[in-house]
């Protein structure tokens, strides 16, 4: 009986070893390759801005770090870009040394010079979004961005009943524009025309003022329709905030009252068009979702990393903001940035 029990008990510990040995071997063959843990992300990217300096694009930044943030596991991000969004030789520069980056899984890119950018990444296998401005190239798998002609034309129709409201009865819509031939702009213009036209307004294509997207030229660009029309026009749309609220000082600085209730219609909806728009020194603004934006691009490249299918277009969405939902907006704007 006795050496019966010894027996028992030596095969109890036997197989207490064998169990601690396998249970060891399984957390080895579990370990990622590359001496990787569990707890890092299965992905890399590459997110390369038009500049991280400008408010607009730490709304994005912090969109695509929010994903990162919620996954952990999934992906990480690596966000830069350039001092301005002048600075075209130095986000080549970025996207070239990334490009031959091998730890970068894919990249989202935003350009500033879509050519030269569809040339450096002609010979990528790795994935690649286009962000906020598309990119023609066929190494493209998704656009992720606002739908410019279908929000400004949101806007526009907005601005239409505005207008109706604020008792005018002959609805006529001047724009003041960015730089011409800019694809993003002539979208815009296209959605501010659409809209005004279906809202019943007339849009005088033919006075289009383009400022280049500055204040200082918009400002001049107004001062130039108060000059041909005294009499006052119902809408002025701009292809930005900057110029919408630019032009909305110069007619108030101007005195002439036929201004007085003219609806002022930027297009970016950031936290200085809120605080306009709340100081009534803006009537409306298109918002882009910035946030959103970011965000929804590094979902997408996830997806595309994972062999799914994306679509080939992501409208990132946009809304109008009024004075009756201006401080909500801001409240959300200053949420994502975390202050």
């Amino acid at each position: 009986m006795k050496k019966r029990l010894i027996a028992m008990l030596l095969a109890g510990a036997m197989c207490a070893s064998i169990a601690g040995c396998s249970s060891n071997g399984g957390d080895d063959q579990s370990t990622p390759s590359g001496g990787e843990t569990s707890g890092e992300a299965k992905y890399n990217v590459s997110v390369i801005l038009k500049t991280t300096a400008a408010e607009y694009w730490k709304f994005v930044q912090s969109g695509a770090e929010a994903y990162a943030e919620e996954h952990p596991d999934q992906i990480s991000v690596d966000v830069k870009g350039p001092p301005s969004e002048t600075s075209f030789q130095e986000q080549l520069n970025m996207i070239q040394t990334d490009l031959s980056d091998d730890s970068y899984d894919g990249y989202i890119i935003s350009p500033l010079q879509q050519d030269m950018v569809a040339n450096l990444i002609a010979d990528t296998a790795k994935p690649v979004i286009a962000l906020d401005t598309n990119i023609e190239s066929d190494k493209v798998l998704s656009f992720v961005g606002t739908g410019n002609e279908a929000a400004a034309k949101l806007g526009a129709i907005a601005a239409v009943e505005a207008a109706k409201e604020a008792g005018w009865e002959t609805i006529q819509c001047i724009e003041i524009a960015g730089v011409q031939g800019d694809s993003t702009n002539t979208a815009r213009m296209n959605g501010y025309q659409a809209g005004i036209e279906e809202a019943g307004g007339e849009f005088l294509e033919n006075e289009v003022q383009y400022a280049e997207a500055t204040a200082t030229k918009a400002v001049d660009a107004m001062n130039g329709i108060i000059s041909r029309h005294p009499e006052g026009i119902a809408i002025i749309c701009a292809n930005n905030d900057d110029m919408a609220i630019a032009a909305a000082k110069a007619a108030r600085d101007s005195g002439n009252e036929n201004y007085a209730n003219t609806i002022f219609l930027g297009f970016n909806g950031d936290r200085a068009a809120c605080e306009a728009i709340l100081n009534d020194e803006l009537t409306m603004s298109v918002a882009q979702m910035a946030y959103e934006m970011g965000y929804m691009s590094v979902e997408a490249m996830v997806k595309a990393l994972d062999g799914e299918e994306i679509e080939p277009n992501i409208d990132s969405g946009s809304e109008v903001v009024t004075p009756d939902n201006a401080q909500t907006r801001l409240d959300t704007l200053d949420e994502q940035l975390g202050a």
